[in-house]
């Protein structure tokens, strides 16, 4: 049975949402709960557009868990869809740029 997490959201460019989370939930496998499949695969490709992950390294997908009914990221697998069609399509590298932009902007 889940158990309740509170979330607040925030958008950012492209519509893409960063999901800062409280957690209530103690999942087993110790990773960062996420509500709904949608969820999970908003804050997986925010968060390929925040870091820089060396090539075949970071979280590719989602998965729900057997454990905690929550969905979780995973670096195992096949890519998840929605993440490979913004890679393909260029939205990752160019939120990647207005990041770095944002950031020079916010250092002055």
């Amino acid at each position: 049975m889940p158990r309740a997490i509170y979330f607040t959201v925030t958008l950012r460019f492209e519509s893409l949402l960063a999901i800062s989370a409280t957690y209530m939930s103690n999942c087993i496998t110790h990773k960062k709960c996420y509500l709904s499949k949608e969820i999970a695969e908003d804050v997986l490709i925010e968060t390929r557009t925040a870091f820089d992950y060396a090539p075949g390294m970071g979280p590719v997908s989602v998965y729900l868990c057997d454990e905690c009914g929550y969905y979780h990221l995973t670096s195992k697998g096949p890519m998840n869809e929605k993440l490979n069609q913004y890679l393909s399509e260029g939205k990752i590298q160019r939120q990647k740029e207005a990041n770095r932009w944002l950031d020079k902007f916010k250092k002055r």
